[in-house]
């Protein structure tokens, strides 16, 4: 379970051999949650508003890389950091 990101105590990570739709997963003290990467929408889960807010944010800075790591791990398992919300 890569790891791509961490801000603010919120645990950015995704999946090896996931289904679709593209989406990565959210943890945040007890919270988890699935964010799908194209509508930004809760999939699975639940996390405070606040941290739902900080995550879609960064989630729209980040989209095109989200896309591109979510391509690279089911075709290669090769994955990249992606930078926290400033």
């Amino acid at each position: 379970m890569p790891e791509i990101s961490r801000f603010l105590g919120i645990k950015i990570f995704m999946y090896f051999n996931e289904h679709n739709p593209p989406h990565f997963h959210v943890e945040y003290n007890e919270y988890k949650a699935s964010i799908n990467i194209k509508t930004f929408g809760v999939m699975e889960g639940k996390v405070p508003s606040k941290v739902l807010g900080l995550v879609v944010e960064w989630a729209e800075d980040h989209q095109s890389e989200l896309l591109q790591n979510w391509e690279d791990i089911k075709t290669t398992g090769e994955y990249r950091k992606i930078d926290p919300l400033v």
